[in-house]
């Protein structure tokens, strides 16, 4: 089973249709769950795809239209009736904090659990989480309204041993994580051994990048230079660029433009408008100017970041 992977719980835009459900997605990591946006329904699709809520501890929150929120207030009072304990940390704007708690007081009453917010400066956002394994950081999005997307990189991992070359050298069990970490051997004649020798290389960092609600622009894709698995917004075609731009959003092709210019090995594209009628075209235009994997988002579509 993957140990870092995300589940797209709504990529249509605005409001709710009998297709989609609005922006929201669970990224688990180890025993984390992280939301991104939160829209409505989003607690019914966690219930859906089987998604623990007790273990949701951290929301990150791109900007304050009610397509990516407006599903946080009644999650967070169910966490209380399941009397959910621990911290859940809203990561969002200052108004966004002043506002969601209001909301959240009004319709949960006492909460079971410390809800925490924690202030994104939208002009200049950087790291907003890390821990042992991960960082999270922020970077500017171009819509109507300040928003934000969230890159999720992992640490760069520990060195793996060889069990031939270690005890070959007879190296005792209590250096092997200062072995991991990169150090040398010394043996007792001085004789220095490279790390090199007693270990191999470690498994390779992954990343994901979340950037919903932006028109096209070439600092996205810096922003986002080098990342695994890339999600872009897509919520229209290429009959649309011009409302597009208008309203603050991208093409499909615009999402593969991005895409190829930062790198990255997977695209998928969501957000779609309700007047879109075929998103597997949104795909195939995606596709003539990115040339890696492009995937059409979906609801319950879980996709494995490593």
């Amino acid at each position: 089973m993957s140990y870092f992977n995300v589940t797209i719980l709504g990529c249509g835009s605005a409001s709710p249709t009998v297709r989609h459900f609005p922006s929201a997605q669970a990224l688990v990591y180890n025993h984390h769950v992280m939301l991104i946006d939160c829209g409505e329904g989003a607690q019914l699709q966690l219930r859906r795809y089987k998604i623990p809520f007790s273990r949701i501890d951290n929301v990150f929150l791109t900007h304050l239209h009610g397509d990516h929120i407006l599903g946080l207030p009644g999650l967070l009072a169910t966490l209380s009736l399941h009397e959910v304990e621990g911290a859940v940390t809203v990561h969002t704007f200052a108004e966004g904090a002043r506002e969601l708690k209001r909301m959240a007081d009004f319709v949960g009453g006492e909460r079971s659990f410390n809800l925490e917010f924690d202030i994104i400066d939208p002009k200049n956002p950087g790291t907003i989480y890390e821990d042992n394994n991960l960082v999270v950081s922020a970077f500017p999005l171009k819509h109507r309204v300040p928003c934000v997307g969230f890159r999720f990189d992992e640490k760069p991992k520990r060195r793996h041993i060889d069990s031939e070359a270690t005890k070959y050298y007879g190296v005792p069990y209590y250096l092997m994580d200062s072995l991991r970490e990169g150090m040398d051997l010394v043996l007792p004649d001085g004789t220095v051994v490279a790390n090199e020798r007693l270990t191999k290389d470690p498994t390779p960092s992954k990343s994901y990048a979340y950037c919903s609600d932006t028109t096209f622009d070439p600092a996205v894709a810096e922003a986002v230079r080098g990342v695994d698995v890339l999600y872009h917004e897509a919520t229209y075609g290429d009959d649309a660029e011009a409302k597009a731009a208008g309203r603050g959003h991208c093409t499909a092709r615009q999402a593969g433009m991005i895409a190829q210019m930062a790198g990255a090995k997977t695209l998928v594209i969501g957000h779609f408008s309700q007047s879109v009628p075929n998103e597997d075209e949104l795909g195939r235009q995606a596709a003539e100017v990115f040339d890696g994997t492009v995937i059409v988002g979906r609801e319950g579509l879980k996709i494995d970041i490593a």
